[in-house]
């Protein structure tokens, strides 16, 4: 078990973040302002991590580099944003030299990695979630589309996919194709009960010892207004979100978070870092799982870290260290919004490298989160990737918030970009 030095009062603390997109930079930012930390450092980063840590030219697929950086700077601690790393054992490596990490060992990001070993460990610790078939070669498909007639068919690739393996359609021929060109990639793939309701998320930091909700979210996956158009990673969240009343937040814990942390506390390893659970709520507010992810999503990162009131790396530490039963964690009394600035041509194919201008200076209640952004060799910032930026508020109300988010987004220029207005319409 990873135990390190006591936490002392002065800065003297080295972080490594692993990642470069906006998660990494919201990280970098709530980490940089720790009273523990002297210095942080991202691989590989991008053009806003690099203005408050020390960016280092390694992928987040490269562990045996990563390994030697933790090791070379004298990591106090690494937190892993992206799940690949996790579900290649980044976790154990560092565990077995000493140096601890928030996130999990492999055997507990499958959880992630895979959609029915997530489905396997719900049935074992009793969490509710949808019925599903497990289809292969040898399956009927045609019956197995039977059973779940009469609602959208989901389907779900049992791979790491980068949050674009799912397919929920009403077209029966979709469905079918989908899943016979899933079982020629992967050799099997998930067909899913159509869950009713209002989907949210719940952040739960987890250790060995105990774990802590953070507030409640709710992000947006498709590209347009309305919620229409093609999934993309998210193009932007707010917390909390009003669905998780304090009846479904209560069931959730009671019927999810407890009996989770119970099987993954009882495991060889604990689970130590976040563990983030898809929720769908229907009228009658008895929540169940759609997804399990092992780590921070993005953009809910963006807005969650914010509503901390306590030291985030203090948070961080103590689970990497199995010390959150001793571990109070304090929340601002205030609403977040963020809305992600995309490329032209995102999600399909976006079209990178155009300058990115016109940004606004950060304030205590609204600033910019990078995400593909990057430098040139001119010092330009450029756009490098799909999601090139967040721009995240806060308010005392959500309308607030999101006053001040899109005052922030309204002023930068990037060619073709575009960003959705209604980010939060369903609470506001």
């Amino acid at each position: 078990m990873c135990r390190s030095r006591p936490l002392l009062g002065m800065a003297d603390r080295t972080v490594l973040v692993v990642g470069g997109g906006g998660r990494e930079h919201a990280l970098c930012m709530a980490l940089s302002s720790s009273s523990h930390v002297e210095a942080v450092h991202c691989a590989p980063g991008n053009g806003g991590t690099s203005e408050l840590a020390t960016n280092h030219a390694i992928s987040a697929s490269d562990l045996s580099s990563l390994v030697e950086l933790a090791k070379r700077i004298d990591a106090s601690l690494v937190v892993v944003g992206p799940e690949a790393p996790l579900c290649d054992a980044l976790a154990d490596k560092l565990s077995a030299i000493g140096i601890p990490c928030f996130g999990p060992v492999q055997a507990l990001a499958e959880l992630e990695g895979s959609k029915l070993h997530a489905k396997n460990v719900m049935r074992i610790a009793g969490v509710p979630t949808a019925d599903f078939h497990v289809l292969d070669a040898n399956s009927d498909i045609q019956s197995a589309l039977d059973d779940f007639q009469g609602q959208p068919w989901v389907v779900k690739r049992d791979v790491l996919a980068g949050g674009k393996g799912v397919v929920v359609t009403s077209d029966r021929s979709e469905a079918q194709a989908f899943i016979e060109s899933s079982i020629q990639s992967d050799g099997k793939v998930l067909l899913e009960a159509f869950l009713q309701g209002e989907e949210a998320s719940m952040l739960v930091v987890m250790d060995g010892s105990g774990f802590v909700c953070l507030p409640p979210s709710q992000d947006h996956k498709r590209a347009y207004n309305g919620d229409e158009g093609p999934n993309t990673g998210g193009m932007g969240a707010y917390c909390p979100a009003p669905v998780v009343t304090p009846d479904v937040h209560s069931r959730t814990v009671e019927t999810i978070v407890k009996p989770m942390h119970a099987y993954l506390s009882s495991q060889p390893v604990p689970y130590r870092g976040v563990l983030y659970v898809g929720l769908m709520i229907p009228e009658n507010g008895a929540p169940s799982v759609v997804e399990f992810n092992v780590r921070f999503g993005d953009p809910e990162c963006q807005i969650t870290l914010p509503l901390i009131k306590s030291d985030v790396y203090e948070l961080l530490h103590a689970s990497a260290t199995d010390g959150l039963s001793d571990y109070d964690a304090e929340f601002h009394d205030t609403h977040a919004l963020t809305v992600v600035l995309a490329s032209e041509g995102y999600p399909a194919s976006p079209i990178k490298g155009r300058a990115i201008t016109g940004l606004p200076m950060p304030m205590n209640t609204a600033w910019i989160n990078h995400a593909g952004t990057a430098f040139d060799e001119e010092g330009t910032l450029i756009s490098s990737g799909g999601r090139v930026l967040t721009c995240t508020a806060l308010g005392l109300t959500l309308s607030i918030a999101a006053e001040r988010a899109y005052a922030m987004i309204e002023a930068i220029e990037l060619e073709g970009s575009h960003f959705r207005t209604d980010i939060g319409h369903r609470a506001l």
